[in-house]
């Protein structure tokens, strides 16, 4: 599978998905994590065939960042 966005244009075929280290066997909000061709995939761990959310670095790491910060926390 082949996914063009924001300049990148990556093939997910052989992608090494990584789940959340935050997912757990009761949750239903767990998400997959892949590095590749210079971005970062994001998916759905329940729907592998699902829509795959595409990254820059530079984002992947301002993401990272807020939720260390806590900046979408719902409280």
């Amino acid at each position: 599978m082949n996914i063009e966005a924001k300049g990148f244009s990556v093939n997910l075929e052989g992608a090494r998905w990584r789940k959340s280290t935050r997912s757990g066997p009761y949750s239903d909000n767990c998400v997959e994590v892949a590095f590749v061709g210079g971005a970062v995939a994001l998916r759905d761990s329940k729907d592998k065939a699902g829509p795959v959310l595409l990254f820059t670095p530079e984002e992947w790491v301002a993401f990272v960042g807020g939720t260390k910060d806590g900046e979408f926390d719902l409280s």
